[in-house]
C-alpha cells in the first residue's frame, strides 16, 4: 500500500485513539509493575498496546508488528521486509511521574530503515508525523481527524555548531558521558531535559538544537522520531557517524547516537 495521506491519516488516529486512552490513565491512580528488565510498565502501556496493534493489524494484515509489550523473537523478524515497530507508551517513567512528556510512537519500517512515523503528545494534544520524501509535519488535535488538511510543515533551525545551540537530554537517563560529550564539543549552549521521543520533536520543529545520546534505547524508542527528524532536515547517526539502520541483529538496543538540526557541513 503507497504511502498516501489517507493511509498517514489511519495511523494518525490509532495514535491519538491510543493517547486519549492513556489520558484516561493519567487522570487516575496509577498501579505501576515492574517488567523482568526492572522497567516499569502500566495498564496504560498494555492498553495502548492493545489499541495500536489491533488497529494496525485492520489497516493491512499482512505486516507483522514488533512492540516495546509484544517482542518477537529474531528468528522469526529477522526473515521481515516490512513491519510496525511501535512503542505504546513512549516515557512510562514520566506518565508516572505526571510531568507530561510522554508519546505514542508508531513507525513503518522498510529495508532496516524507517518509511512512516507518527508520534502522538497527549498531554500537548500535538501529532508528529513524517513519511518518506514528504516532509515533516505537526498538527494540534484532541480527537479523530477527518483529514490533515490542518498540518504545518516543520523544519530544523539548521545552526551552525558554533550558534548559541539548545541541548536536550534525557530527563530521567543523564550520565557523565553526556555531559563530558557536550562540554567538550559544544562551546556555548543551553541544557533542556526532557523525556521520551519530544526530544526528536523539539529538534524537528526548531524547538531545539542536539540530542547527544549517551544511554540505552531500543529501536522503538527512536524509530518514529527517526524519520520525523530526518523528514524536518535534521540527522540522526550513531556516534561512530555511522547509519541508525532497523532488525538486522538479534538485541534491539541502539547504538550510542547524535540526533542533529544542525547544518550538515559542520
Amino acid at each position: 500500500m503507497p504511502l498516501s495521506e489517507q493511509y498517514l491519516l489511519k495511523v494518525s488516529n490509532l495514535a491519538i485513539k491510543a493517547g486519549n486512552m492513556i489520558m484516561q490513565h493519567y487522570q487516575e491512580e496509577i498501579e505501576v509493575m515492574i517488567k523482568q528488565d526492572q522497567s516499569p510498565l502500566t495498564n496504560a502501556d498494555l492498553d495502548s498496546n492493545n489499541i495500536i496493534c489491533s488497529g494496525l493489524s485492520k489497516i493491512d494484515s499482512t505486516i507483522p508488528i514488533i512492540s516495546e509489550e509484544s517482542f518477537v523473537d529474531w528468528k522469526t523478524r529477522r526473515e521481515w521486509n516490512k513491519y510496525w515497530l511501535i512503542d505504546p507508551l513512549d516515557g512510562t517513567k514520566e506518565f508516572i511521574n505526571k510531568n507530561g512528556e510522554f508519546t505514542v510512537n508508531i513507525a513503518l519500517i522498510e529495508n532496516n530503515r524507517p518509511i512512516l512515523g507518527v508520534i502522538f503528545v497527549p498531554v500537548l494534544s500535538a501529532l508528529y508525523f513524517a513519511s518518506q520524501n514528504n516532509g515533516a509535519y505537526k498538527l494540534q488535535c484532541s480527537s479523530s481527524l477527518d483529514s490533515l488538511s490542518g498540518s504545518v510543515k516543520i523544519q530544523v533551525n539548521k545552526k551552525k555548531q558554533s550558534d548559541h545551540l539548545l541541548v536536550v537530554g534525557s530527563r530521567s537517563h543523564s550520565n557523565e558521558n553526556f555531559n563530558k560529550w557536550v562540554k567538550e564539543n559544544i562551546k556555548n549552549y543551553e541544557l533542556i531535559k526532557k523525556g521520551s521521543s519530544l526530544k526528536f520533536c523539539h529538534i524537528a520543529d526548531g524547538n531545539a538544537d542536539l540530542y547527544p545520546r549517551f544511554g540505552p534505547t531500543s529501536e522503538w524508542d527512536i524509530a518514529a522520531g527517526h524519520i520525523i527528524l530526518t523528514e524536518a532536515g535534521g540527522s540522526i547517526c550513531s556516534i561512530d557517524n555511522e547509519e541508525i539502520v532497523y532488525n538486522n541483529k538479534e538485541n534491539i538496543l541502539n547504538p550510542y547516537f547524535i540526533a542533529s538540526g544542525l547544518m550538515k557541513n559542520e
